[in-house]
């Protein structure tokens, strides 16, 4: 079904400074962009490099003052979807190159530190069913909170404050899959029906595929229960959000607006 997307922002440089943005749906065979435009302000560089994967790009800019992005576009979705639940999990011997990175702590996602309280917890689960309940474990116990969480939280922050945004609902789903041997990424996607409307976050696991056999792919899950993995429309991915964040500088910056724009054209 067609996604309309638009989506602008604005930051303001002190001095010239490299800054590298990721906003943009990725062109993906799940995925297919039917329309796009994308506005930048006047730069005294710019160029797209390939983004984590291969899925969607990056732009790298470099510029002074006040800089303005808008995008526009329109993307139909042509992802499988099923209950995770129903998926078993793969031994890690039996993962693929791709996958086996997604196994290991990352800035945010602390893992290691997770063992014990998956297996106390989850133990008598395993996994698509342990993806499932973890899921409706950080729905039950979490608070969807605006402005409780910053740059610097890490899922183990959330975990004891019980509260968060996007973010910090996809670290958490994140490092509970790790710490259960299942392989999870970070996805930054664009999704109707996330209130408030904003740049969004889920994760992503990697579970068997019945349709493959010993083989397996990557299923979407939103612990925040606002993104509908038939609706969500990925930007890219990467170890946590400090992979594909939108916007990237490597100097002084000043973050002035922003505004998202997410529907289903058939609802309209």
């Amino acid at each position: 079904m067609p996604i309309r997307i638009e989506s602008s922002f604005s930051f303001s440089l002190e001095r010239d400074t490299d800054v590298l943005l990721q906003f943009e749906a990725a062109a993906i065979p799940e995925q297919r962009v039917l329309s796009t435009s994308t506005r930048l302000s006047p730069s005294i560089h710019e160029a797209r490099v390939a983004a984590q994967d291969d899925i969607g790009e990056r732009i790298w800019i470099r510029a002074q003052g006040l800089f303005e992005v808008g995008y526009e576009a329109e993307v139909e979705i042509m992802r499988d979807v099923s209950e995770v639940a129903s998926r078993g999990a793969l031994h890690p011997h039996q993962l693929p190159g791709e996958a086996v990175e997604y196994l290991f702590d990352s800035r945010y996602c602390p893992s290691d530190r997770f063992q014990t309280f998956v297996e106390d917890r989850f133990g008598d689960t395993s996994g698509g069913a342990r993806i499932a309940a973890i899921r409706d474990w950080i729905a039950s116990n979490y608070t969807y909170s605006p402005g409780s969480s910053g740059p610097q939280t890490t899922a183990l922050d959330s975990f004891v404050e019980r509260r968060g945004i996007c973010r910090d609902y996809a670290h958490t789903m994140i490092v509970m899959a790790r710490a259960s041997t299942i392989p999870a990424r970070y996805v930054a996607c664009y999704a109707p029906g996330v209130e408030p409307q904003d740049f969004h976050a889920v994760a992503e696991v990697f579970l068997e595929d019945p349709e493959q056999d010993g083989g397996g792919s990557w299923q979407l899950v939103d612990p925040t229960g606002m993104a509908d993995p038939a609706e969500t429309v990925k930007i890219g991915i990467g170890r946590d959000a400090a992979d594909v964040s939108f916007l990237t500088t490597f100097g002084m910056s000043e973050f002035r607006r922003s505004s998202v724009s997410v529907v289903c054209t058939d609802q309209e």
